[in-house]
């Protein structure tokens, strides 16, 4: 057996399951964990690698060096703890799972994070939302654990928390307390130093001692050290961090103006030189500042409250009941699949399961948008965060943690707000750059005004630093598009897609298909028509009876049909005779009675039907059964789809719009053209296979159309992938949802057109807040670069652009109002 390796770094025996070194004195050193390999690297990447050859005894371990934070990340690597968070994908080796990221105070942060973990080897796949500070993050576990990409984020100045919507809360609450501390700390010395700086002013006009204002000096810079030394840090921090990873961030030229303002008047107060001083300016620049970032969070949480309180609709603990008939609180992570659940009226879903006991009614409005509760009863399914409403349930737990539907409807809406639209990355990189151009300027403004002016140099290059802070370009789109996804899954409309809104809001074209989309899907009697001497109510009875002794759809309808008719007869067929396809026979009271197609009937019987008679039945498309006994046809019932409730209601306002509809759908011309005649559309092809379908919209697309289809099933996945934009019934196939950019999971059409306007709102505001950003800009640099802008006046002219575009993104929050 091969002797133990020893920790370079600090000397302790390398574990057999640990393969970590760093590359010291030309060599690769072991190390024994992760801390020491911190450690050793920062060593190393210092220069001081020096120590280890000079040192004369080993160093502290790593574990009493490296921060409580980077030890506590390891357990995030066990299984156990990441079954509650994280997701295995279709390629087993890869995760995915939700980070709640602290320290983000800019669009240049998430493009930090963004690429810095993009650039770990592992790494598929990072996606960051400005708006909620949470991070998307998925990664091949054979290359990289979870613990060492928490530990990249730390290493660039940021924390990462597995999500978890109680900790996310009180890290919102943690740092609305120390935004509101700080901003109340630069309020307070900042009014006591504007108090003295009016003394100062007064001086200027009336005249004042050298002394007397020399005091004040010494006086403003007491009051101002306080907000440079607290209130300022979070600026001055974030700028740091933004340099050091060679990034101009719009921290940048707030803390550089602040700081030259600061040392400008420190120097005239130190000098005794009587110059000007900007102590007023600085708690100016800092308050207002502050001022516009706290409520740019109160913003950012308001605009999220779809999403988290979703998430805060799932219980902490659920009554698990035993095999022996007893009942257990537990915590709702430790369910699994099979166990049993009782949920009392009033509570919260726990988990997705199977009624198994009870009958009841449940709220589901906070999923689906549907204001009224369903009906739920043995075998329905139930979803995690819905409320039971009146009677008690026993439910078997089906799906827990990452595979329920609430799981998957949130990781679909965390992924469209964190995808960006063009326009989002256009603006973006536009911030970027403007960053480094105000920079550039800002030391030409400053070496202009040094040879003209010396007095008013330092004045003036404050003013073009502050004024031109990119905040306004940068929060012009995260939060219009957060904002709009919220509001939009609360009426049951989920985005899953970043694109979704900005393509829906171009769409000049809406292809639907017809089964499940324009019709819900499900068979129901539609017409009775009777010939013979028996009413409609004996001839539902009877037809009942028959199908009692079939599987097939088009007897189930007529079984449905019959009992909810309100003359209900108990009859039993029988010497049933079952012929697949075609129909059946069987006798009732005595007498023989014949269920099918117009064939079968002709076949059993001596009865002809002509022809003429046939298609007169069938013009209107429906599905029909022939009922008859020996002497002659005594009904025929017409089956079909019902058309969805709004339907024609959403057609006439989409081509109100100016939208040009189609419907493309595989079946008949006849069912085809009811369908498109109920509901509005003059345009429908028919007999279309999926092949066809998909043509027919990449034909649409070569003319330059935006297509936007919405259809359900299998069949519907390539043409829903060909559209721009795609949306996917709630009730629809898997295969379906996955491809689909949007959801329509409250299967309420006339949402549709609220998506459609949602949309075409969204994009103005973003282009409203962009045109002011850029407007703002081109007014306020020149004006700051001629010295007509004073530095107090750019602190609050920066800050009521930021708060202008936060409050026009606003206007898309809307509260889904509930029907009576």
């Amino acid at each position: 057996m091969s002797e133990q390796t020893s920790c370079y770094h600090c000397g302790l025996p390398v574990p057999e399951h640990i393969h970590l070194a760093v590359h010291i004195d030309g060599e690769d050193r072991a190390m024994c964990c992760v801390g020491c390999q911190a450690v050793a690297e920062a060593i190393v990447n210092s220069g001081l690698d020096d120590f280890y050859r000079f040192r004369t005894d080993n160093a502290p371990t790593g574990q009493e060096v490296v921060p409580e934070f980077l030890r506590q990340t390891q357990h995030y690597d066990n299984p156990d703890i990441q079954r509650r968070f994280v997701r295995q994908l279709e390629d087993e080796h890869r995760r995915e799972a939700a980070l709640i990221l602290e320290g983000i105070t800019c669009a240049a942060c998430v493009w930090l994070n963004e690429r810095h973990l993009r650039s770990l080897p592992g790494v598929v796949e990072v996606r960051v939302n400005y708006s909620t500070h949470r991070a998307r993050v998925v990664w091949d576990e054979r290359e990289i654990q979870l613990s060492q990409i928490l530990q990249a984020i730390s290493a660039i100045g940021y924390l990462a928390h597995p999500y978890d919507p109680t900790q996310a809360q009180a890290i919102l609450e943690k740092e609305r307390k120390q935004q509101l501390r700080r901003l109340g700390f630069a309020g307070l010395f900042g009014m006591q130093v504007m108090m003295v700086s009016v003394a100062l002013y007064a001086g200027d006009f009336y005249g004042m001692e050298s002394s007397f204002r020399q005091l004040f000096h010494w006086l403003n810079l007491l009051l101002t050290l306080p907000v440079m030394g607290y209130s300022a840090v979070p600026f001055f921090r974030s700028a740091w961090r933004d340099l050091s990873h060679r990034q101009a961030g719009m921290d940048v030229p707030v803390s550089l103006g602040i700081s030259l303002a600061f040392l400008g008047s420190l120097w005239t107060t130190v000098s005794g030189s009587g110059g000007h001083v900007y102590y007023d300016s600085v708690v100016m620049f800092v308050f207002f500042l502050l001022l516009a970032r706290y409520f740019e969070l109160m913003a950012r949480q308001r605009s999220s409250q779809a999403a988290e309180s979703l998430v805060q609709m799932v219980p902490a603990i659920a009554t698990r009941v035993l095999d022996n008939g007893k009942e257990e609180a537990v915590p709702v992570a430790e369910l699994q699949p099979g166990d049993r659940v009782r949920i009392v009226p009033g509570d919260n879903i726990p988990t997705d399961g199977e009624v198994i006991t009870g009958q009841s009614s449940v709220d589901e409005a906070l999923l689906t948008g549907e204001s009224l509760p369903r009906p739920r009863g043995v075998g329905d399914k139930l979803s995690a965060g819905t409320i039971n409403i009146e009677s008690p349930l026993l439910m078997q737990v089906t799906e827990v943690g990452q595979d329920t539907l609430l799981s998957q409807i949130l990781r679909l809406l965390e992924r469209a707000q964190s995808e960006k639209p063009y326009i989002t990355q256009l603006a973006d990189r536009a911030a970027a750059y403007f960053v480094l151009a105000v920079l550039v300027l800002a030391a030409v403004v400053a070496l202009y005004w040094w040879q003209i002016s010396p007095e008013l140099w330092l004045a003036i290059t404050l003013s073009v630093l502050v004024v031109t802070c990119p905040c306004a370009l940068s929060l012009a789109t995260p939060t219009a598009i957060t904002a709009a996804t919220g509001t939009l899954s609360g009426y049951g409309l989920l985005t899953t897609r970043g694109h979704a809104l900005e393509t829906l809001a171009r769409a000049t074209h809406f292809v639907f298909d017809k089964t499940g989309t324009l019709t819900d899907g499900a068979l129901h009697l539609q017409k009775v028509h009777t010939p013979g001497k028996r009413n409609e109510a004996e001839c539902l009875q009877i037809a009942a009876a028959l199908e009692q002794h079939s599987e097939h759809p088009l007897g189930k309808a007529l079984i449905a049909a019959a009992t909810d008719f309100e003359q209900r007869v108990n009859l039993q067929a029988q010497a049933v005779v079952n012929q697949p396809g075609a129909g059946l026979s069987g006798t009732i009271n005595g007498e023989t009675w014949f269920i099918g197609t117009s064939r079968f009937i002709q076949a059993q019987t001596t009865i002809q039907i002509s022809e003429q008679q046939r298609e007169q039945l069938e013009i209107d498309g429906y599905a029909l059964v022939w009922l008859a006994n020996q002497q002659a046809i005594q009904a025929v019932f017409a089956l079909g789809d019902s058309i969805r409730p709004g339907s024609p209601d959403l057609i006439q306002d989409l081509q109100q719009q100016g939208i040009e509809v189609l419907l493309l759908t595989g079946d008949h011309q006849h069912s085809a053209q009811r369908v498109a005649q109920a509901v509005g559309i003059n345009k429908v092809v028919y007999d279309l296979s999926p092949a066809g379908k998909l043509e027919k919209v990449k034909a649409l697309q070569a003319q330059g159309a935006v297509v936007a289809m919405v259809g359900d099933g299998v069949n519907d996945a390539p043409v829903l992938a060909q559209a721009q934009i795609s949306i996917a019934m709630g009730s629809g196939t898997q295969v379906a949802r996955a491809t689909a950019d949007m959801i329509l999971l409250s299967e309420q059409l006339p949402q549709l057109i609220r998506g459609v306007k949602t949309a075409q709102k969204t994009l103005r505001i973003i282009r409203q807040n962009l045109s002011w950003a850029v407007a703002y800009n081109l007014l306020a640099l020149p004006a700051a670069a001629m010295g007509y802008i004073l530095p107090w006046m750019a602190a609050i002219g920066m800050s009521a652009s930021s708060l202008l575009v936060v409050a026009n993104a606003l206007r898309l929050v809307d509260k889904p109002k509930k029907t009576e």
